[in-house]
């Protein structure tokens, strides 16, 4: 299991950063998160940053315990930054591989 998502997360990654969403120097949202100040991407200076510094790192920390979630939501997520509100056509990219990560956890978790 672990290499399969292992490589999602890190074409994520790449993705990412080939399109400018990925940023160099953060801010620490991990501790946001710890003290109950941000709770989902909603809460997040944005979902590239959400993405990046919360679901990323926590993704990895879950897929070497094996602690994976149930279901993932990760491309309906991005259709909502990048299709509803406003069209976003080079983020499609990042968009079919988070859905393509949805697809992994659904798999896993038949």
């Amino acid at each position: 299991m672990s290499p399969l998502f292992t490589e999602k997360l890190d074409q994520i990654e790449e993705e990412m950063r080939r399109i400018g969403y990925w940023q160099e120097s953060k801010p620490d949202l991990q501790a946001k998160v710890l003290r109950g100040e941000v709770h989902s991407y909603v809460d997040a200076p944005s979902f590239e940053s959400w993405l990046q510094m919360v679901f990323i790192p926590n993704a990895r920390r879950a897929i070497e315990t094996d602690r994976l979630p149930a279901d993932s939501q990760l491309g309906l997520m991005a259709m909502r930054q990048y299709d509803f509100h406003s069209l976003v056509p080079e983020a499609h990219g990042l968009m079919r591989l988070l859905f393509e990560f949805d697809d992994l956890v659904r798999r896993f978790n038949r």
